[in-house]
């Protein structure tokens, strides 16, 4: 445990100072990005409520603790609905493709209740359940393709794919078109937020936009047992416009953190070999892992943006009306005041699905999540009974490879390389392959204190 707890109580950006600290967050500093739960620790002891500025220029107040940042998803004085603050909303994502982001992420009730009910057919524990063969399948061809080149990159190799073509599975979409999609919010992931590929960014999603909205019009004309179709059948039917916006926070949201969560999950384990080894010996814990390794490893760094319908006080801080509000959900995730030692990494753990906040909570509680906890699950379980002694190529630049950038809005890898198959190689690549003698042994333990 005090290996774990050591790397969390390290120094903060910029020497612990309050203020440097904040400066750390609202730039996005890259010590920062590399690991934030220093600073995330510092914020909740001195500054639970912390007025940051960030470069799209707009103040946004972070929430760090864990009750107030439950309480804050789910407070209708926070609005998602951003055509409430357009001016704000365009300083920060921009102005060309407002109709792609007027969808059920970013809208109030009552017109969020009929999209996410809708929306919601595609995600009932049945019809996730069923599609289980499917993605196992997806996953365990994906693996094939790895064995042949046996050291990879699993975030292209396999993080990233077996999302895309899951939902792609759901909407119907031929395995054909699969690459280009893939290829193209691949450029949106990496644009997003940086205002120096504004230009890339547009013409992703401008490529996006257009197919998705060729692909509602072909479903209309031949009608299928996809997802698609029975948004496009349902009583209460969604105009075209909903639909193209529908699926593209779907595929947005959907593909990125399910990708960044295989890989956050994997590094984890590989430098932790004792709970690795838990799950190798009982597969049977492998969905109570993945609820364990999202809350203390999620995707989701930081919720969606919420403005200020009012003036809103918590703790003894103003949020003026009109304010920009992110819910720092891995900070959230790691309070002490609600998990016990939470910085320990640890599968065995109770209690925590329905409890840590890696998937939301409130009415934006996250549609997609029993489809996301099956991938994690079936991909978890599949790398471990075809690659049990896989390794990292290379600990050093697996931890620093966490992405960077000025919005902490996903914490994933740029790239997670992996030798699957340590015998089928004569060089040494990295520590001994869990499992062995030297894996077991103390001398093992700083790997983990990285972290």
């Amino acid at each position: 445990m005090t290996q774990d707890n050591a790397a969390t109580k390290a120094a903060p950006p910029g020497g612990g100072a309050l203020h440097d600290i904040v400066s750390a967050v609202s730039a996005g500093a890259p010590e920062y990005r590399a690991c934030p739960h220093a600073a995330y620790a510092a914020l909740r002891e001195q500054a639970p409520v912390c007025r940051l500025t960030p470069p799209h220029g707009v103040d946004t107040y972070l929430i760090t603790r864990y009750d107030d940042a439950r309480d804050a998803l789910s407070d209708p004085r926070f609005s998602k609905d951003m055509r409430g603050a357009i001016e704000t909303y365009h300083a920060v994502y921009g102005s060309f493709f407002d109709a792609l982001d007027d969808n059920v992420l970013f809208s109030d009730p009552p017109r969020h209740t009929r999209l996410r009910r809708s929306l919601r057919s595609a995600f009932t524990p049945r019809r996730v359940e069923a599609m289980r063969p499917r993605i196992t399948e997806i996953a365990e061809g994906l693996l094939r393709d790895c064995r042949e080149q046996n050291e990879v990159d699993l975030m292209t190799s396999f993080a990233f794919p077996l999302p895309i073509a899951v939902l792609c599975e759901l909407m119907g979409i031929p395995e054909a078109d699969r690459g280009e999609i893939l290829e193209q919010f691949s450029v949106v992931t990496r644009a997003r937020f940086d205002p120096r590929l504004k230009k890339e960014l547009r013409a992703a999603e401008e490529w996006l936009q257009n197919r998705l909205g060729r692909l509602v019009a072909h479903t209309r004309e031949n009608p299928s047992d996809s997802f698609l179709s029975d948004l496009i059948r349902a009583e209460d039917a969604l105009d075209d416009a909903e639909l193209v916006s529908s699926m593209w926070v779907i595929f947005f949201a959907g593909h990125k953190t399910t990708a960044f969560q295989i890989g956050n999950t994997v590094l984890n384990l590989l430098l932790r070999p004792d709970q690795l080894r838990r799950l190798r010996e009982d597969p049977r814990r492998i969905p109570q892992a993945v609820e364990e390794i999202v809350r203390f490893e999620g995707s989701v760094e930081t919720s969606t943006f919420r403005y200020a319908a009012e003036d809103v006080e918590i703790r003894g801080t103003l949020i003026p009306e009109g304010s920009l509000v992110q819910i720092a959900i891995t900070s959230a995730n790691r309070d002490p005041e609600k998990f016990t030692d939470p910085d320990v990494l640890d599968v065995t753990r109770e209690g925590i699905q329905g409890t840590h906040l890696g998937f939301g909570h409130g009415t934006h509680y996250c549609l997609g999540a029993p489809l996301a906890r099956l991938e994690l699950e079936i991909a978890l379980s599949c790398l471990l009974r075809e690659f049990p002694q896989m390794r990292t190529a290379d600990d050093e630049e697996a931890e620093g490879a966490w992405l960077k950038g000025p919005v902490a809005a996903f914490r994933g890898l740029q790239h997670l390389r992996l030798v699957l198959d340590p015998s089928r190689t004569a060089v040494n690549l990295g520590p001994e392959p869990v499992g062995s003698a030297a894996a077991t042994a103390p001398a093992a333990a700083p790997v983990a204190s990285r972290k």
